[in-house]
């Protein structure tokens, strides 16, 4: 399977990794692609660490297990840098994308990683944009950004249809949503 990006969500339980996920792998099936969506399970509450997976490819994907050595990592939470070690299974050339204020390149040096690893203010974007601290819809846009997974266009349109589903009696949570993608998208960095 040489088209399998496989991906690892880092968060804590109630900030959305799932639904980041869920959404991601949604949209990539709509674009043709053969997807996995799935959290793992443990004994999470609100605020521990919790783990979600994405598997996407051109191909069948066969193999059916946790997601172990993952070409792309998206931290939404930063305090979880000093709790687990975001880079264990993740290649020299692989992508980290963390929710922080910091600059990717200190990112870099403090992790010792050697790939990519692309920064973007998650909870400011989100505050301001949805009017809450939810890192997981601007994290969507930061990843489409740092890996070129999908293109940008595409995946905007499509999950404009999931949050108009989702939300179909709350326009402002649609717009809020789309335009906190939109501005991670322009701001991640790396």
């Amino acid at each position: 399977m040489t088209s399998l990006t496989e991906i690892r969500w880092h968060g804590r339980g109630g900030q959305g990794s799932k639904t980041a996920s869920i959404l991601l792998g949604k949209v990539a099936a709509k674009t043709g692609k053969n997807i996995q969506a799935f959290p793992e399970y443990g004994p999470e509450r609100m605020g521990a660490p919790v783990l979600a997976y994405n598997r996407i490819s051109e191909d069948k994907i066969t193999v059916h297990c946790q997601v172990t050595e993952p070409s792309t990592v998206a931290v939404l939470d930063p305090t979880l840098l000093s709790v687990v070690d975001v880079t264990d299974g993740v290649p020299a050339d692989g992508t980290i994308i963390v929710n922080t204020t910091e600059d990717g390149a200190e990112l870099k040096e403090k992790l010792g990683f050697d790939g990519d690893v692309w920064a973007v203010d998650a909870y400011g974007i989100s505050t301001e944009e949805i009017g809450a601290p939810f890192p997981n819809t601007p994290m969507l846009g930061a990843l489409i950004k740092a890996t070129g997974l999908l293109p940008y266009e595409g995946f905007l349109e499509e999950i404009k249809k999931e949050f108009e589903k989702k939300f179909a009696h709350k326009p402002e949570v649609v717009e809020g949503n789309l335009a906190s993608i939109e501005r991670a998208y322009q701001e991640v960095k790396n």
